[in-house]
């Protein structure tokens, strides 16, 4: 069994064909899926996400505003995310965090709303998915100074910083997710990370529908292929295939304390 720490089934590009991806990633052996629901929020994606997680017994969500979307975020999405936490099955405030790659919202404004919305998860007592690209150190910088304490933790997802991030991420108690990043040819750095980090504090996950690992990269991303990225992950650390789903598997429940 293993655990996709991180997808996006409420999208739009499931519409036409949601169940049956669910039934692939519960054949492939996918035990439980974090569908995060903050991909669309003009489009209801947070809502959609509880329904999603409300269906099925073995998907749980995470409500949010991502980086890009920081610009569009006010009173309004901050009372839904409030009122959102109160379902059981919202057992994240994410994906929240900064973006420097594509710039989407300033970058005044995203750190404004990552600060806001760490502070959220911290009085709710909730852990946190982090998306950090490109800003690996103001990232660091935001959580020591409003998370570092919070004994909830969270997930630093698709990773793709520096060994710095990781360690200073794994000291405020935050899990490192590895996506299908890890599989593509010049991801050296990355591998290179993944070698070096504990077992302990190490996650799957993919992303879906973005990053589809090799062999199915330029496609749609779906849970079910989470279980390439634990061979690479394997491959890379010398583990076998079993040995990365149990810990990975392990380290989610001990997170979510499911």
């Amino acid at each position: 069994m293993i655990v996709d720490s991180h997808a996006h089934l409420e999208m739009e590009r499931f519409d036409e064909d949601r169940e049956e991806v669910i039934k692939r990633a519960k054949d492939a052996g996918v035990e439980i899926i974090l569908s995060v629901g903050n991909a669309e929020p003009e489009k209801g994606s947070m809502e959609k996400a509880v329904e999603l997680c409300e269906k099925y017994d073995f998907i749980y969500t995470s409500v949010g505003i991502h980086p890009h979307d920081a610009k569009i975020f006010n009173d309004k999405y901050l009372h839904k995310i409030m009122d959102l936490c109160e379902n059981e099955k919202v057992i994240a405030i994410g994906e929240i965090g900064l973006d420097y790659y594509y710039d989407l919202s300033p970058r005044s404004v995203q750190r404004g709303v990552f600060r806001d919305l760490l502070i959220l998860a911290k009085e709710k007592k909730l852990p946190v998915i982090i998306h950090s690209r490109d800003a690996n150190r103001e990232t660091e910088e935001i959580l020591e100074k409003y998370y570092s304490d919070n004994v909830a933790g969270g997930i630093l997802h698709c990773f793709s910083g520096d060994l710095e991030l990781a360690k200073s991420g794994i000291k405020m108690g935050l899990y490192i997710s590895f996506s299908g990043v890890i599989t593509f040819k010049k991801s050296y750095d990355l591998r290179d990370i993944a070698s070096k980090i504990k077992r302990d504090y190490i996650l799957v996950e993919t992303d879906a529908p973005y990053l589809a690992p090799v062999p199915h990269r330029g496609k749609r991303n779906e849970p079910s292929y989470v279980i390439h990225v634990a061979e690479k992950l394997a491959e890379v650390r010398k583990e076998s295939f079993e040995e990365v789903c149990s810990y990975t598997t392990k380290n989610f429940k001990k997170l979510f304390k499911l």
